[in-house]
């Protein structure tokens, strides 16, 4: 199936564009995240979230001033006419207290009766103490770097090194894109959003590794042709594939958005962006810094040398014919 049969668009034509679109928006996202931060699931943070239904309609404001003895966070969850609200009390003990943990559900319960609120069920709670959220916030890091180095270790064995280093760099730039448009909307940073970006990790080095194994196949078959003509070639002919790819996964993401529910909603929306992201990088930022990377065509592998040019022999001038001796006499 070909969507586009003869392709020929000029993607690095746009790569300084997009490098600078992409400057743009992880400096908004660093921007955001020193004065705002990201939110830190119960996983990471420590703490104990509770998902409450309440028998009618429920303010924020109510819940807060049921609640004002504890330290807390209230925010909607679900439909807006289902009623749930997620009440967060974060861990601020420096040891982990298990039973204190536990000791917050009912304490909660007993205010949220005590503030003249409707009827409620806890239909969900999570409990996670300090010291598992450290150990989960290190191994996520982890496994985030390692998944990375791994890969990059794999394609500068297979291709070249200047596909590696362009490749990670790449990597890192759709991360930081992610994080950024996690902190725009301020999603929190949970196990299920790190599982995404694990994800989108593994989907762009494939992207990438299919781009550059056409463009070493076009080197072979054109060793004169410049690296920056091979890639754009490239492009081209995975255009077809990337599209379907991307646009398949994209489509099946957003239907777990809109349908799968408040809890994988931080999940979904990580891969959605991951996979504008990764798309995007493939045929921009990932090209332009292999190119950069290289510093020269990878169909020229040595240039040939002009043989210098023997320089002319020197110009021998006609010697006078000598006289005979006879002349010589007559003259003297």
């Amino acid at each position: 199936m070909h969507i586009f049969k003869h392709a020929n668009f000029n993607f690095l034509r746009w790569r300084w564009q997009a490098a600078l679109l992409s400057g743009l928006v992880i400096a908004a996202g660093l921007f955001v995240i020193l004065t705002r931060g990201i939110p830190l699931g119960v996983e990471f943070s420590g703490g104990t979230n509770l998902i409450v239904r309440f028998s009618g309609p429920v303010t924020e404001d109510q819940i807060r001033r049921a609640l004002q003895a504890v330290p807390h966070e209230v925010q909607s969850y679900g439909d807006a006419g289902a009623n749930q609200l997620l009440i967060r009390l974060p861990q601020t003990a420096q040891t982990e207290q298990g039973a204190s943990l536990s000791a917050d559900v009912p304490k909660v319960e007993q205010m949220l009766k005590a503030g003249g609120l409707p009827a409620f069920k806890i239909e969900g709670t999570e409990i996670v103490g300090p010291t598992v959220g450290a150990e989960l916030r290190r191994k996520a890091i982890y496994a985030t770097l390692l998944s990375m180095l791994g890969i990059t270790a794999w394609i500068a064995i297979r291709f070249r090194v200047s596909f590696a280093l362009g490749s990670i760099i790449a990597t890192f730039h759709d991360v930081f894109v992610t994080l950024s448009f996690l902190a725009f909307f301020q999603y929190e940073m949970s196990l299920n959003v790190i599982a995404a970006m694990l994800t989108m990790v593994g989907y762009s080095m494939n992207d990438m590794i299919v781009i550059f194994d056409r463009v070493r196949e076009n080197t072979r078959l054109s060793r004169r042709e410049p690296l920056e003509s091979a890639i754009n070639t490239s492009l081209n002919q995975t255009l077809t594939r990337t599209i379907i790819t991307s646009g398949t996964v994209f489509i099946a993401v957003l239907a777990l958005y809109l349908f799968g529910g408040e809890v994988l909603k931080g999940f979904a929306f990580t891969m959605l962006v991951g996979t504008i992201a990764t798309t995007y990088s493939g045929w921009f930022i990932a090209p332009s810094l292999a190119i950069i990377l290289s510093k020269k065509t990878s169909g020229v592998h040595a240039r040939a040398v002009t043989p210098p040019v023997p320089a002319a022999p020197p110009e021998v001038l006609p010697q006078p014919p000598r006289k005979s001796k006879s002349q010589r006499k007559a003259r003297a």
